[in-house]
C-alpha cells in the first residue's frame, strides 16, 4: 500500500519532494520487548524515513497489569531521548490513539513494563527528492505566460 503526495509540508520538505507511505505494525511482548525502526544504510542520501505512530493496543491475551510503552528517538539537538507514550491496562485503557505522532528514524519502541502483547501501528513515511527539483524556477516562469493588458478602474458617472 502506498500513498504519494507531491506537495508535502509536514516533514519540512519543499513542494518538489515526494512522500510515500506504507502501513507499519509491530508487536511487543515479554519475548520481544523492543523493536528498532531504522533506515537502510545502503540508500541514497536524498531519502529520509519517518515513523508516524497512530495507535497502541493491547492484544486479546493481555494480563491484568500495566503495560508501559516507551519511545526512544533523537530530539532537536540530536541527542537520544526516551519518553513513555502509553500506559495501557486491559480493564480501563486497552488502546490509545496517538494521532499523528511523527518521528525521524532511527526510533526504538520498548515495552518498559508489563508482558503485553502490545501492537503498535502507524505509517512508515519515505521522503525523497524528485528529479524535477533540479529545474530552476526561472525556466518555469517563461513557459505559457502571456502578457495581460493593464486593467483601468471604471469611471464614475456624475450626477447632474
Amino acid at each position: 500500500m502506498s500513498f504519494v503526495d507531491d506537495e508535502v509540508s509536514d516533514c519540512g520538505m519543499d513542494s518538489r519532494s515526494r512522500l510515500e507511505s506504507y502501513v507499519f505494525s509491530c508487536e511487543l511482548s515479554s519475548e520481544v520487548p523492543f523493536y528498532t525502526f531504522q533506515a537502510d544504510e545502503d540508500e541514497d542520501e536524498d531519502v529520509e524515513h519517518f515513523l508516524e505512530l497512530k495507535t497502541i493496543c493491547l492484544g486479546d491475551c493481555a494480563k491484568e497489569e500495566n503495560n508501559v510503552v516507551e519511545v526512544t528517538a533523537m530530539n532537536h539537538q540530536g541527542k537520544k531521548i526516551s519518553v513513555p507514550v502509553a500506559n495501557l491496562n486491559i480493564s480501563c485503557l486497552p488502546m490509545v490513539s496517538l494521532g499523528e505522532f511523527e518521528l525521524m528514524a532511527p526510533v526504538t519502541l520498548r515495552l518498559k513494563s508489563g508482558s503485553g502483547p502490545v501492537t503498535i501501528s502507524g505509517l512508515h513515511l519515505v521522503a525523497t527528492e524528485n528529479e524535477e527539483s533540479e529545474i530552476s524556477d526561472e525556466d518555469d516562469d517563461d513557459v505559457g505566460e502571456e502578457e495581460m493588458p493593464s486593467i483601468k478602474p471604471a469611471k464614475k458617472k456624475q450626477k447632474a
